[in-house]
């Protein structure tokens, strides 16, 4: 789920050589083709160098595509409410020809990320447990799942906050990040990673990490990280820091746009920020789930 510090870990793989990290390509049909949003990069979607390299080599331009027509393809497919049929339904059937139909769309795009940027991992930072049980039928143990976990107390204090985007444009239809109540933050938390869990049952490769064991032991956490990932070389120390190049990822955690040194540290402002209430009803709503992660 979204507010796990997954985004540093995105980066960090990113950094890796023969890995490309292009942020939350689910968004890319509204966000970039409708709503011309930054980059990582910091130039307006339809700027980007890269990203208009990559409209070329997988569908001719983007102007070949229709986004109004993908983002109905999306909603006919990418969503939770699908994800039972999506796990144990057949290869037959409506909902199997919507999925082979978006899923062809983003065979396409990460083919032409991994010419445009010569790499060969591409790390998707996309949040939905739908677009995960729509493209593992496409590619089955090619796709490795990194299940990031987060204490749903911290998760609902990151979603309380108000925080702009500083990559939506005047005509974006979100120009605040989005935030939950207390109670539908908890209710997403369990939900997300029970369908995660799933797909992990389901026999998608999948490795799950929690953020407080990363932010503890991050050069650890992350070795087994990239090796999960198919990295077999050096994994850099990040005691002391990191030092992050200017990317294109879309979408996603502000910190996307930031470059250069940065460090590993945990943030446990939850703790004295999140009213005892809300602390409350969270860790009320989210058991058993909490305890399986060991919280």
């Amino acid at each position: 789920m979204g507010r796990s510090g997954s985004t540093l870990i995105e980066r960090l793989l990113g950094e890796l050589p023969g890995f490309c990290s292009i942020g939350e390509t689910v968004h890319l049909w509204r966000r970039g083709l409708l709503e011309n949003e930054r980059c990582g990069c910091g130039l307006p979607f339809a700027d980007c160098g890269f990203w208009a390299e990559v409209g070329r080599e997988a569908f001719g331009g983007w102007g070949r595509l229709n986004p109004h027509e993908v983002l109905g393809l999306k909603d006919g497919v990418d969503r939770t409410r699908f994800l039972p049929v999506l796990l144990n339904g057949s290869e037959d059937g409506l909902l199997a020809a919507r999925s082979a139909r978006y899923t062809e769309l983003y065979h396409r795009l990460y083919s032409a990320i991994a010419l445009v940027s010569g790499a060969s991992v591409i790390v998707d930072a996309s949040k939905h447990a739908s677009l995960a049980a729509c493209l593992r039928w496409r590619y089955g143990a090619r796709m490795r799942l990194l299940h990031v976990v987060r204490d749903p107390r911290a998760v609902a204090h990151s979603w309380s906050k108000r925080v702009p985007r500083p990559d939506a444009s005047p005509e974006s239809s979100e120009p605040e990040m989005a935030r939950y109540s207390a109670g539908r933050s908890a209710v997403q938390w369990v939900a997300q990673n029970t369908c995660f869990d799933a797909l992990a049952r389901q026999g998608v490769p999948t490795l799950r990490v929690r953020y407080e064991d990363f932010v503890g032991a991050p050069t650890e956490e992350f070795a087994r990280i990239a090796g999960f990932a198919g990295h077999t070389g050096a994994c850099p120390d990040l005691g002391d820091g990191v030092s992050l190049s200017r990317g294109h990822a879309l979408s996603g955690n502000p910190m996307r746009f930031s470059s250069g040194p940065v460090g590993v540290h945990a943030d446990q402002s939850w703790r004295e920020a999140l009213p005892p209430w809300r602390r409350r009803l969270v860790a009320m709503m989210t058991t058993p789930a909490r305890r399986r992660y060991g919280y």
